[in-house]
């Protein structure tokens, strides 16, 4: 995975004028289109589409800052078929105009060429169950929240603090198959998409596929497969997101699988306002 995702770096860079491929990229070197851009967005802390945005604007900006005669002439070159849409891109990258650039030469916000590198030793010890569980529903209570990446989620804490303390009750009564107990879900977002897209997270159970879910409940229906299971402990929630990070840059470069599509489940055995023991489900495939 790792030379895949640094082979992907190079194709942005031969690629800084026209759409890239990144289904056919994937299926040539063996993997998914989906884990691709799951594990390059973890890496590199950025979407995919992103990094390749700034490369392109990267490369424009040493080119206007050079004197380039022809401002349609640079837009063109890096995939643009007008001067106003390279010009919010631009903006967007450098934060002033190519016009500015032009005359002035700068500022300019530049943004490196990658290169994955993997550690070998290993900083974070996992422990890993692997386990296949027939189709199963999860049922509870859902809201839209954004994706944040570091500390506690604001939105996801008041969307729980509105449930009622005998409706966590109804919810674990009903709960009657792996991952058991009060479950914290994530779906719905795009496999690179960027900190502040909104997703879907549902707090509830797991139910097996004979279940009649309750019709006042929000219900998400989960495909038979096969679940990386991770377990950790420690505080809270940065030891979670620490393995979060751990599992793209460490287990799976380094084992034979590869994310699916399918929720995130997230299962507490303990957890306090500072420390949390807890399992993190992760949807995977043969690799």
């Amino acid at each position: 995975m790792i030379g895949t995702l640094n082979a992907l770096v190079d194709l942005v860079e031969r690629s800084v004028g026209e759409a890239i491929d990144v289904a056919g990229f994937a299926r040539e070197h063996g993997t998914t289109e989906y884990h691709l851009r799951r594990m390059f967005s973890a890496l590199a802390r950025m979407p995919l589409s992103e990094y390749a945005r700034r490369r392109r604007m990267t490369l424009a900006g040493a080119d206007l800052a050079a004197g380039a005669p022809d401002l349609l002439a640079v837009a063109v070159r890096y995939g643009y078929g007008s001067v106003e849409a390279f010009g919010r891109a631009f903006r967007a990258v450098h934060g002033t105009s190519p016009a500015d650039v032009l005359r002035h030469g700068g500022p300019l916000s530049t943004q490196p060429t990658l290169r994955f590198r993997l550690s070998v030793e290993g900083s974070t010890p996992m422990d890993v169950t692997i386990t296949a569980r027939p189709e199963f529903f999860l049922a509870g209570h859902a809201a839209q929240v954004p994706l944040i990446h570091e500390g506690v989620n604001p939105r996801i804490q008041e969307h729980i603090a509105v449930i009622a303390p005998d409706e966590h009750g109804r919810l674990k009564a009903l709960g009657n198959t792996e991952p058991s107990g009060i479950l914290a879900v994530t779906s719905g977002s795009e496999p690179d998409a960027p900190e502040g897209s909104m997703l879907t997270y549902l707090h509830g159970v797991a139910l097996g596929a004979a279940t009649v879910p309750p019709d006042d409940l929000d219900v998400m229906a989960v495909e038979a497969g096969t679940w990386a299971v991770f377990s950790s402990s420690g505080p809270f929630p940065e030891a979670l997101q620490r393995l979060w990070a751990a599992t793209a840059t460490e287990w799976f470069p380094s084992n034979p699988w590869r994310l699916r599509p399918g929720p995130s489940i997230l299962r507490y055995l303990e957890l306090t306002e500072t420390h949390a023991t807890c399992e993190l489900w992760l949807p995977v495939e043969k690799a």
